[in-house]
């Protein structure tokens, strides 16, 4: 079944300025949904807020699993990623850049090499394994991104402009990522992107952020 994200009467406010307003709606398991909107409309303060990585100034951020409320704790926020626009690299190895959060989290040994292995052949990056990651392209380091992202196996999987600033040849590759992802259908899938043609190639449904709340296309 998967996790179910509902957003019910969000607000939020910068600076006295509001960003979302009275903004709802419920993500179905295993769909793609993608968010289109004008800059300065809120998308990413709102894919934060589903991340549980802010807090709402009014409203509730809700995840269910089969029917059941689940709490907001370490739990539940390892189920979902973000990834966001600009991809923060350590000063290792691609290798060691996916590997670093499993172990963090206490993943030992063989596991994490099986799952850094498959999370970097997803995105096209095992033979770049033991380069330095401050070498990657711009393209390669939003892949290197996408796949400490895929090396948890989120249930929730949401992609802050994946595809800005990079070029048409790790853009093919990055939809393919994606795409693939949804054909699996064990994630949940929300992207923002300024490109209509690519919303209607990855999206099952496109939603607008306008006036601080989700429009159905």
């Amino acid at each position: 079944m998967g996790l179910e994200l509902e957003i019910s009467r969000v607000f939020k406010t910068y600076n006295g300025n509001p960003v979302l307003r009275d903004c709802s709606y419920r993500f179905a398991p295993g769909r793609t949904y993608v968010v289109q909107g004008p800059n300065g409309s809120g998308k990413s303060t709102l894919f934060r807020i589903m991340a549980l990585l802010e807090q709402p100034d009014e409203g509730r951020v809700g995840y269910r699993d089969k029917g059941q409320v689940l709490p907001d704790n370490l739990a539940l926020r390892r189920r979902l990623t973000l990834v966001l626009p600009r991809t923060g690299i350590f000063n290792t190895t691609v290798y060691q850049n996916v590997a670093y959060g499993l172990k963090i989290r206490g993943v030992k040994g063989r596991e994490v090499e099986e799952r850094v292995r498959d999370a970097l052949a997803a995105v096209g990056l095992s033979y770049k394994q033991g380069q330095r990651a401050l070498e990657l392209s711009s393209g390669e380091t939003k892949r290197l991104g996408i796949a400490r992202a895929l090396v948890f196996n989120p249930e929730v999987f949401m992609l802050d402009e994946p595809t800005a600033n990079i070029d048409p040849a790790n853009t093919e590759i990055i939809e393919s990522i994606i795409l693939k992802k949804k054909q699996e259908g064990r994630a949940t899938i929300l992207m923002i992107t300024h490109d209509p043609a690519q919303a209607q190639r990855l999206g099952d449904e496109l939603l607008f952020l306008r006036d601080g709340q989700i429009i159905p296309a």
